[in-house]
């Protein structure tokens, strides 16, 4: 058993305790709070004077899938074979040994969404990872498969203007999609027609052969896995909203970075939405009206907002792009929710992660300073109870973050 003691703690959902106690067993938490008995023989972690938080979450990332260092060896993101490759799945891309991780984890990040990236209209599976592990089906967490899907710029550029051919405009892109989905439905409906046929006839039902890519968009459609839609700007928003909305998808808006501009039709819908990078400059054009103000706008007007650093190594420095958004007016409890129980409930697993609450997973980190100041750093980090990660003497020992 692990005792944290005389932190700051901050549980997310349940308010800030001064002077708390977190203790940890069996990899999870099992009580948070004031005047906590320290069982006897358990180690005691003194955090007097830290920052005590739940580990932080990326909800949108393809840490461990594009692969460090980015060469083309390396370069296992994106399928740029056909506009739609909704069979593909991030986990077979995914390297524990990536060593982009151990640089995240020191920067307090235990857990991320990571999967293909945007060239594809619809780019395939991605997942929940926890960033521990030796192989795939040690780090992500079951059942947290999203379809990625993407709008605006990168499919046009990859295929209207790389290959030539569809789709080389947005309506290009908006028709693949709902082609796509139509397909998709036409193969389920053919299923259930033949399983209902047979049952009245009393047969076996003579079913059609096998197509993966409509398997997996079956599932977007049946609810069962989330629609995660890239779109910039505020028009491919829309878009992405309406093909949602025409099917009866479950779905996120990614990247995001042009609702300011259209705040009240976001708010309206209740929509989440992970936002980021914010440290991104204008690299092409429907990114050019970024602004540092966008996640407290969104968040003012009932969006609920993740985060997101988008990226590998660069994940370490998502705690300072929280600390711009607060800078830039957001509401400091809500920025702490962008990379705690927001991102977890964005991408499902709320149950286990976002906060300090007893029974949840023991992610945990302790800073020795407000979190989000460029100032601080992670001097632990635990992911299910394990530390993983701690400043000090292994610094001197190992200048490069170490994974224990």
């Amino acid at each position: 058993m692990i005792a944290i003691t005389g932190g700051k703690v901050l549980t997310i959902t349940g308010g800030t305790i001064e002077g708390g106690t977190v203790l940890i067993d069996g990899g999870k938490i099992t009580a948070v709070g004031a005047g906590i008995p320290i069982p006897p023989g358990a180690e005691v972690i003194d955090a007097k004077g830290k920052w005590v938080t739940p580990g932080l979450i990326d909800a949108h990332s393809h840490l461990a899938v594009f692969g460090e260092p980015s060469l083309p060896a390396t370069a296992d993101g994106n399928e740029r074979t056909d506009p739609n490759t909704a069979q593909v799945r991030g986990r077979d891309a995914l390297n524990p040994q990536d060593p982009a991780i151990p640089k995240v984890v020191a920067g307090g990040v235990t857990c991320v969404y990571t999967g293909p990236g945007s060239a594809n209209i619809i780019g395939g599976t991605g997942m929940v990872v926890k960033l521990r592990g030796q192989t795939a089906e040690e780090m992500i967490i079951p059942g947290t498969e999203a379809m990625k899907m993407a709008l605006g710029e990168n499919p046009k550029r990859v295929y209207g203007e790389g290959q030539k051919k569809l789709p080389a405009t947005r309506m290009g892109n908006a028709a693949v999609l709902r082609n796509a989905l139509v397909e998709a439905q036409n193969y389920k409906n053919k299923i259930e027609r033949a399983k209902a046929e047979a049952a009245k006839e009393g047969k076996e039902p003579k079913l059609p052969d096998r197509n993966l890519k409509h398997e997996a968009l079956c599932r977007v459609l049946d609810g069962e896995i989330q629609a995660r839609i890239h779109c910039h700007r505020a028009d491919d928003i829309m878009t992405a909203i309406n093909i949602a909305e025409e099917f009866g998808l479950d779905y996120v808006l990614e990247h995001c970075t042009e609702g300011y501009k259209i705040p009240e039709v976001l708010g309206a819908r209740k929509v989440a939405a992970t936002i980021g990078p914010l440290l991104m400059g204008p690299a092409k054009h429907e990114i050019w009206d970024t602004t540092l103000e966008n996640p407290g706008i969104l968040a003012r007007a009932g969006v609920k907002v993740a985060i997101q650093a988008d990226t590998s190594s660069a994940t370490k420095w998502l705690p300072i792009q929280v600390g711009l958004a607060i800078r830039h007016g957001m509401d400091e409890q809500e920025a702490f929710r962008a990379v705690t129980i927001n991102a977890a409930e964005i991408i499902r697993v709320a149950d286990r992660v976002g906060s300090l609450e007893p029974g949840k997973d023991a992610d945990i980190v302790i800073w020795n300073g407000h979190p989000f100041s460029n100032f601080t750093r992670a001097e632990k980090v635990f992911i299910d109870g394990v530390r993983v990660y701690e400043i000090g003497e292994s610094e001197a020992k190992y200048p490069a973050p170490k994974l224990f």
